[in-house]
């Protein structure tokens, strides 16, 4: 019996909350996370971004310039 109280004094800590209709969430605009279409459109930005980054860093001035900092590093007088 004693359980039964402690969950009684757990439980009103907690205060209830009815459901929320589709009516009253669509009227309050509650639109929560994103649809299909936005995540497609994520997916194609995120791939395009991808893309992007892949030919500055493919390129030939991103690997020269990587060439002439290790080299001065390596050459670097201690």
């Amino acid at each position: 019996m004693k359980y039964v109280a402690r969950l009684g004094q757990v439980l009103s800590r907690f205060p209830f909350r009815p459901p929320i209709r589709a009516s009253r969430l669509a009227a309050a605009g509650g639109d929560r996370g994103m649809t299909t279409a936005e995540y497609a459109m994520g997916t194609v930005a995120a791939c395009g971004l991808a893309a992007v980054l892949y030919r500055v860093l493919t390129g030939d001035g991103v690997a020269r310039r990587l060439e002439s900092l290790i080299g001065e590093a390596l050459n670097a007088p201690f």
